[in-house]
């Protein structure tokens, strides 16, 4: 077994960890407070091609290996977690369907603008009464000529307030529940299409997230993204496990983050005398912090190789997802329990890092979802 990188995932790394402490970092906190899209530092940022991560080089991408992404994903989350949200959203949810199954005319006018950053991206899954449960999905795709009518309203969506175009999931026969399901393509300044609420949320601030509405929107032919009608739940699963492992990714980013400044602060904060991180159960918190981190890690990158090399990583990308994000949860505790007072005050870094971890608990499936099914793979229908 071998776990070293290689030369390019090793190069990929110092530079997207030097771009993320020069660019984003430093604006983090300012980022949280404002809770405003940080428009010149997604032009800045953007600008250097990172929005092709994943996408052939020959269309202008970085033609990145799943190792190389899920570095990028944890690096911009330890970053900002609410500047990552709206990068990786435009790098994988927001375009992969429009890269699979757009005509060239859909890639010119939305692809590859959103690769360049000249265009916002997202993903419409979640309704009110339907997130993990795609098969209460109510926005309906009904055919009308020589194209779709859609209407409903999608919530919880990133990016969606100002999104320029959209994926949208929606049901073109509810009696098949999820095997009646199909995606859309809709684009910014439709008949019908506009923006509801905006969410006012505890962390993963900077991310504008909202309510979609599809009000009679009508959409041409091309703009049904698949080769099949009714397969759109199949299309989501070819993409869940990367989408679990990247949330996982983005949660060891958080951790790290939280874990970096408490290393720093027990190394210089001074009670009793000397330095807290002389202290016996301070140390312990670090021994243990360590290890979960190294155990997330681990799952984290050995589901990507799995996914890379075309193996099946449903499992283990469940399992990743939900471990890492609970790690993540337990370092930013006990990060927070070392700063004492200090981490109850917004002057001070951890409350961010506390609040931006919970977040993550749900995209890619519940912990329950998760539970249930990683239960059911190893049992097996009785």
């Amino acid at each position: 077994m071998d776990f070293t990188l290689t030369e390019q995932q090793e190069f990929f790394k110092k530079v997207i960890v030097d771009t993320v402490d020069k660019m984003v970092a430093p604006k983090a906190q300012e980022i949280d407070e404002k809770d405003e899209f940080p428009w010149e530092l997604w032009k800045e940022f953007t600008s250097l091609g990172y929005l092709g991560l994943r996408y052939p080089e020959e269309i202008g991408g970085m033609n990145a290996d799943k190792i190389m992404c899920m570095t990028f994903y944890e690096e911009i989350a330890r970053g900002s977690v609410g500047f990552a949200q709206s990068v990786i959203m435009n790098i994988l949810m927001g375009t992969y369907f429009i890269y699979r199954f757009g005509s060239d005319s859909i890639k010119e006018r939305c692809l590859y603008p959103a690769m360049r950053g000249e265009k916002i991206a997202t993903m419409c899954f979640t309704e009110d009464q339907s997130g993990s449960d795609l098969g209460a999905t109510r926005t309906t795709a009904v055919k009308d000529g020589n194209g779709w009518r859609i209407n409903g309203t999608k919530m919880w969506i990133t990016n969606g307030p100002i999104c320029d175009f959209c994926t949208v999931l929606a049901t073109t026969d509810p009696s098949k529940g999820l095997k009646g399901l199909d995606f859309f393509l809709v684009e910014k300044g439709t008949p019908g299409f506009s923006s509801g609420q905006i969410l006012n949320k505890l962390g993963c601030r900077g991310t504008v997230t909202g309510e979609l509405v599809f009000d009679n929107v009508w959409v041409p032919e091309e703009n049904l993204l698949g080769e099949e009608l009714g397969k759109g739940v199949n299309y989501v699963g070819d993409i869940l496990d990367e989408v679990r492992l990247m949330t996982g990714a983005m949660a060891l980013g958080i951790a790290k983050g939280a874990y970096n400044e408490g290393l720093e602060f027990a190394r210089k904060r001074v009670a009793f005398g000397q330095p807290i991180g002389n202290y016996q159960l301070i140390r312990e918190k670090f021994a243990d912090m360590d290890t979960l981190m190294n155990a997330a890690r681990l799952m984290i990158y050995y589901g990507a190789w799995m996914l890379e090399n075309g193996m099946d990583s449903r499992l283990i990308a469940a399992e990743a997802k939900m471990f890492a994000t609970e790690v993540c949860l337990k370092v930013v505790d006990e990060v927070t329990r070392i700063y004492g007072a200090n981490a109850f005050a917004y002057e001070y870094t951890p409350q961010r890092y506390f609040r931006d971890a919970r977040f993550l608990l749900y995209g890619g499936g519940t912990h329950e979802v998760l539970k249930d099914f990683i239960g059911r793979s190893i049992i097996g229908k009785l």
